[in-house]
Parts: structure tokens; C-alpha cells; sequence
């Protein structure tokens, strides 16, 4: 075995992919370890490409589907991708209702709670940069759910982020 790189003509490395692996998700668990639910948030690489885009896809419907509920932050604008927000792409995977969703105009973000069920509700906000984030429903069985007051949080965050590091985003 030997740590010195290979003799190739070509290498080519995609930085990209070190954010794809990074995990931007909470898990809630059952106490007796069973996962009930997941709070994922988008990020940039979830949606950089086809594939990245249909293994995220699959993974939300898949989780669904196993009557794990799901709350999705996708606070990144739609792609060509996803031109109606990856909302319409899971509910379209998981062969939901023919009406097609129309983000309101302006508002493109979209925040929504996955009921697992049966039968599966999705509970969808639509929301804009510079807006109040709702509040949104984390499921914890079928029908019964607690709020995510997602506006407050994100308040709470900012409050004792690092100065420096504000100034780094704020401008």
C-alpha cells in the first residue's frame, strides 16, 4: 500500500460532493429508538444535480412511505430541477392527487409537513426571502403532531451567532 497519488494523466475531483454527503437532518425518535420522524433542511447540494435531486427525492418518499412523517425546510429557490419546488416533485413521487402545485407569486420557499398517515397529507407554506418563517407541524403519529415555531428558532439561532460570522452573511 503506498500514499503517493497515482501516475494518471488526468484526475479530476468534484468539491461539490463533499457538501452532498453533509447531513443537514434531525431525527426524532420513538423512546424505544424507532424513528417517528425527520426534519430535514435543503441545502444547495440536495438539488445540484439529476441524480442529487432523485436520491433526495426517493429518500423523502421512502421515508414516507415506511409511515415516517418528514417536515422539509427548502429555503433555496426552485431549479429547472424542480421548477414548482421539490414539494411537487416528492408528492408526485408518491403518486399524490393530479393538481399540480402553483407556488403563489414571490413566494417560492416552501416549508411542508409529511403526515405519513394512511392515507399521507402533506400541510404546505409557501413563503418568500425577508418573510416570518410559520409555524409548522412536526408529526408524531397520524394526526397528532407538535409545532415547530421555526420563526422563533431562527431568532434564537441569530441572537448568539458570532458576530463576526453575521457580518460575514450580512452582506
Amino acid at each position: 500500500m503506498t500514499a503517493t497519488p497515482p501516475r494518471v494523466r488526468l484526475v479530476q475531483r468534484r468539491e461539490e460532493g463533499v457538501y452532498l454527503r453533509k447531513v443537514d437532518r434531525v431525527t426524532v425518535r420513538h423512546r424505544h429508538g424507532e424513528i417517528v420522524a425527520v426534519i430535514e433542511i435543503v441545502s444547495p447540494g440536495n438539488k445540484s444535480s439529476k441524480a442529487a435531486l432523485r436520491a433526495f427525492v426517493e429518500k423523502s418518499a421512502n421515508l414516507i412511505l415506511q409511515g415516517v412523517h418528514l417536515m422539509l425546510i427548502d429555503l433555496f429557490p426552485p431549479t429547472k430541477r424542480d421548477p414548482r419546488g421539490l414539494h411537487q416533485v416528492i408528492w408526485d413521487e408518491l403518486g399524490g392527487d393530479d393538481d399540480d402545485f402553483e407556488p403563489p407569486g414571490g413566494k417560492r420557499l416552501t416549508l411542508a409537513s409529511y403526515d405519513a398517515g394512511p392515507p399521507e397529507v402533506a400541510y404546505v407554506e409557501q413563503v418568500a426571502v425577508g418573510d416570518a418563517l410559520p409555524e409548522m407541524p412536526i408529526f408524531l403519529r397520524h394526526g397528532f403532531y407538535v409545532p415547530a415555531p421555526l420563526e422563533a428558532t431562527y431568532q434564537t439561532t441569530w441572537n448568539v451567532f458570532p458576530a463576526a460570522m453575521k457580518t460575514l452573511l450580512e452582506r
